[in-house]
This record gives C-alpha cells, structure tokens and sequence, in this order.
C-alpha cells in the first residue's frame, strides 16, 4: 500500500521561497502551454507575444504601469489581510465603492476647490468608501461567524449593482446623450498623467508609498506583530490579550481603503467619469489576489509581481488581436498561475513523505 503523510516545515530559506515561486510559474505557464496548443496555437509564441506586447515596445510598458498602478495599491491591501488569514475577495467592490465616493466628492466640490485641494480630498473620500465596504464582513466575521470568503464575494456583486443603479438613475448625466454614467469631472477633480501616457502619477507615487509603509507596518510594528499572530496562531493572540475584532475591523479598513484609492486612480485618471462597473476595472480586484500571492505576502514585493500581471492584462489584450483568441484568454492565465502558486506556497510550507507497504 501507499502511504503519503504531510508534515509541517519549520526550516524555511529564502533561497527555497524563490526557487518555490520560479518552479510554481514554471510550471503554470507549461500548463497554459498545453491550453495554447490545444487551442492550435504555437505556445512558444503566444507566450513571447504576450510580453512582448506588454514589455517589449515604450508603449506597451507605459500601459503596462498604467495598469500595475491599481494592482499594487490592491495587492499590498491584501498581503495585511491575508496575512491574518482573513480572506478578502472583495477587493473588487472596495474598489467600486471607492470610484463611488470619489465620483461624488469630485461633482460636489470640484468646481469650486483648486486641484490641490479637490483631489487630496477625493483620494481620502475613496479610502473611506472602499474602508467602509471592507468593515461590513469583518464585523459579520468577528460578531456572526459569517464566512468572510461568502461575505466578500457577494458584497462585489451588491456594490456593482449600486453604481449601475446610479448611474442608470439619480446620477445619469445630462451631457451623455442618453447612456448610462455621470457627467465628466471638472477638470480641477481630474488626475494630471505622465506626457505621452496614461500613467496617473500621483496614483503611483501613492501606490508605491503605500506599499512600502505597509511593509514597515507589517514587520516594525506591534500592530503588524498583531496581524501576523492573529493569523498564525489565533490561540495565542487570545492568551495574549490580543483584541481581535480591533485587529480584524482596522486591517480590512487598511485593505478596503487601499481598494478605494485605486478606484479614485481610475476613475479620476483613467475615465474621468463613473460608468458601468466593468469599465471601471478589468478585475483587479480579482487579478490582485494573484498579485499578493506571488509577492508571499510582502507588500514591497507587490510592485514587482503587479507589474508581471499588469504585463499579462496588457499582453492578453495584444494577443486578443494578433492571434485572434477570446478575451477569457487573460482569465484562464490568470486562474491556472493562481492554482499553481497556492500549490507551491502548499509544497513550501509542508514536506510530503511517500513510504510503502505490504498489506
């Protein structure tokens, strides 16, 4: 008979972490190889077309950081949530929820502030929508043991629903000829972009401050010792007088408010109106989970891994249009890097013994 026991690693080097996560991609992409072909396409070639497009011209890359800038405010959200085992999927409404405020504040005040002080002003409106949307299934976790993974979930369908109600009903503007969406932000309210670019720089100076304080949060401070041992070892956190519903309700607004802020970067530095909830994000909420992943949970690491999946969101697109694939293409990428990395992170932290026997 075969026995097959897993143990816990407790020895864990950074040398084996990288070599984890470099096999753990090599190993998705082998799998999307197998996808491509059976697609009939060369899968040497779809894959060197995808960076390509993304990396490969000035272009490209400028997209590509146009893109990465929501992916890292998001990821490094997510790393602190994570990190205490609370499982945010909704990052997807917290960043609607946050265009939501953010649209609000820049029609109410937008022609009667300067730009520098509407748009510090609407960055701080996101981050309180998106904290606020990320609250509601903490509090359900701690208070009603309400699975946060259900609870996150469908709270991006609800949030979804309320903007396409706005924009459909009360908030419909006058000036779009009869389609659903605001009017335009004044231009004090609209975020200034890179010349030649989309890249909304002072969504990304935020994003890449914000990835680095988080780190110093996480492992400086003692509310980040907290977050960790609430994750680790809940137990303990009791033993150690730990408050888990503070702990829970401030890490999700951290995380829920980073969301936020990425949805004031696009709307305000991307469409520069409210629309419908697909055009305002090319799920990355659900792209950026992917992103904290590969980062393991390092928030300074989500700049790196969000501009590797803003390059295949970029690069998905370009092949879209050279090689004639479905735009699920990205998501079956996506899904299949996903599953491997949860299966590295898996083979990282435990150590899987096979042993035989007769019966």
């Amino acid at each position: 008979m075969i026995h097959v026991t897993s143990t816990d690693r407790y020895r864990i080097t950074r040398w084996r972490v990288v070599m984890t996560n470099i096999l753990s991609l090599a190993a998705g992409l082998g799998v999307i190889s197998i996808i491509f072909m059976i697609a009939g396409v060369n899968p040497l070639f779809a894959i060197s077309e995808i960076f390509q497009g993304s990396f490969g011209s000035v272009y490209g890359f400028k997209e590509t950081v146009t893109k990465a800038i929501p992916l890292i405010l998001i990821g490094a959200g997510l790393t602190l949530a994570f990190r205490a085992k609370f499982w945010n999927i909704g990052a997807e409404g917290q960043l609607l929820m946050g265009a939501i405020f953010a649209t609000w504040t820049g029609l109410a005040f937008g022609d009667t502030l300067p730009s520098w002080g509407i748009i510090p002003l609407m960055f701080a409106a996101g981050f309180l929508g998106g904290a606020l949307w990320g609250i509601i299934p903490a509090i359900l976790k701690i208070k009603y043991a309400i699975n946060e993974v259900i609870s996150t979930l469908m709270l991006n369908y609800i949030c979804a629903h309320i903007l396409t109600m706005l924009i459909v009903g009360p908030w419909k503007g006058s000036t779009r000829f009869g389609f659903p969406g605001t009017d335009s932000l004044p231009e004090a309210a609209i975020l200034s972009v890179i010349p030649g670019s989309r890249i909304h720089y002072v969504t990304l100076i935020l994003a890449l401050a914000c990835a680095a304080i988080l780190t110093m949060i996480i492992y400086w401070t003692r509310f980040g010792y907290e977050a960790r041992v609430v994750g680790e070892n809940p137990e303990a956190g009791k033993y150690a007088g730990i408050d888990f519903l503070k702990t829970t309700l401030v890490l999700m607004a951290i995380s829920g408010g980073l969301a936020g802020m990425a949805g004031v970067g696009e709307v305000a530095g991307i469409h520069q109106y409210l629309g419908y909830p697909d055009s305002m994000s090319s799920g990355y909420g659900f792209t950026a989970i992917i992103v904290a992943w590969l980062a393991k949970l390092n928030p300074l690491y989500t700049v790196l891994s969000g501009l590797f999946f803003a390059g295949i969101l970029v690069g998905g697109d370009a092949i879209q249009i050279s090689l004639g694939l479905p735009a699920a293409t990205v998501d079956i990428v996506n899904g299949t890097l996903l599953i491997f990395l949860i299966m590295g992170d898996y083979f990282l932290n435990h150590k899987i013994s096979i042993t035989f026997s007769t019966p």
